[in-house]
């Protein structure tokens, strides 16, 4: 079967129809949550950066691929390519939902908080033994890890860690964290980990006296009309998500509409390092949402997106990342620029200097995690999205 990209005029409308249902459902709620639709002209616009994505999927570097760009509070860009796998099938749209992997960090986790934060619930220089009592052990250092360091993955604690495969319940797990040894003193090595990420999810969810995915649900995603965002999609949804693995080695069977990381799997679908699924115009709305100050003040949004001075060297914020050299956002986002990557071969770049969010979303991994093409096609991507608007402006 040939391949075949649903109209633009298509996807733009499908797009307008879902922010137009957001503002129905929502208008209650203060204005600004939404990006205004003005992607009529995308086709045009964006040429190159569309035959980019054509070209990735021709060589089967993902399989399928939504994508969102704001501008000055506009949605300029909305559009979807390619099929669920590289089977011929169901195509995707921007509808689509995906699994977000570790942009679940900064959609669900950081942004709890941030929230937590704001409200002043949350202190980040406290010891998370004064919240997790379990984590507290032999080794002093342990008594030395704050909330600050796991938001800048400055923990001491490893990087990762195949607990999947000695844990079988979300207790048995958490327990493994709690125990773990650290690697590192706190504070002096920044060490990108999605163990710290597990402790830290379950530590705000301590705070906030609620599962991180029903703080999530009523103080972001519902508050921000994101109604294909959610963590464990209902059965329903499942068909429709692009799947992520054939999976031969732990749970033996296609992954689809569940969670891809195996450690997320095992705590029950939701964590604080992976399990958000969520669409590109929902994840559009969230960037500009954080852009227009409406889910949190700028202030505290400066604070976690700056980059940390300690440890020496680190491109970490708190939570988010920041553009490095080279980096996966491109050569044209600022030095004020945050962003997140995924491993299924999600990202959310965001710059306050330029007004502008870039949204790529993407089941790299499918159908066994091998293909590291995304590695060219993102940074590819985003800089002729930014040279587009550079030459429309």
């Amino acid at each position: 079967m040939p391949f075949r990209e649903p109209s633009f005029s298509f996807i733009c409308n499908s797009a307008i129809t879902h922010l137009g249902t957001g503002l129905l459902n929502h208008a209650s709620k203060a204005s600004g949550h939404f990006p205004t639709p003005a992607c009529e002209k995308q086709s045009a616009v964006f040429v190159r950066a569309f035959d980019i994505l054509r070209k990735a999927i021709s060589l089967h570097a993902f399989p399928a691929v939504a994508i969102a760009v704001t501008r000055n509070g506009q949605l300029v860009a909305s559009s979807a390519m390619g099929r669920l796998t590289f089977d011929p099938g169901s195509e995707v749209s921007i509808d689509t939902i995906f699994d977000l992997a570790s942009v679940s960090k900064v959609v669900a986790t950081t942004s709890m908080a941030m929230i937590l934060y704001e409200r002043g619930e949350l202190d980040m220089d406290m010891p998370v033994r004064t919240v997790v009592p379990e984590f507290a052990g032999e080794d002093p250092r342990r008594d030395e890890v704050t909330f600050r360091n796991l938001l800048a993955h400055s923990s001491g604690l490893p990087a990762y860690a195949k607990l999947f495969e000695t844990a079988s319940t979300r207790e048995g797990l958490l327990d493994a964290i709690y125990g773990m040894p650290l690697v590192g003193e706190p504070g002096t090595v920044a060490a990108y980990s999605d163990i710290g990420f597990i402790l830290l999810g379950e530590a705000l969810s301590r705070i906030a006296n609620e599962p991180i995915e029903r703080f999530c649900q009523r103080n972001i995603f519902g508050r921000l009309g994101m109604v294909r965002t959610t963590f464990n999609p209902p059965k329903a949804w499942h068909s429709a998500i692009p799947p992520t693995a054939d999976d031969t080695w732990f749970r033996h069977r296609v992954i689809q509409g569940e969670v891809h990381d195996e450690n997320a799997s095992v705590l029950g679908g939701v964590a604080g390092h992976a399990g958000v699924f969520s669409s590109a115009t929902d994840v559009a709305i969230f960037a500009h949402a954080l852009l227009r100050g409406v889910l949190v003040r700028p202030e505290t949004l400066s604070l976690f997106t700056r980059r940390q001075t300690n440890p020496e060297g680190t491109s970490r914020a708190l939570g988010w990342d920041t553009p490095s050299r080279p980096s996966q956002s491109g050569k044209h986002f600022s030095g004020a620029s945050f962003g997140h990557l995924g491993y299924t071969g999600t990202s959310l770049w965001i710059d306050p200097e330029k007004q502008l969010s870039i949204t790529l979303l993407t089941n790299r991994t499918w159908p066994d995690n091998q293909n590291q093409a995304i590695q060219q096609v993102r940074p590819e991507f985003h800089d002729a999205i930014v040279e587009a608007l550079q030459g429309n402006s």
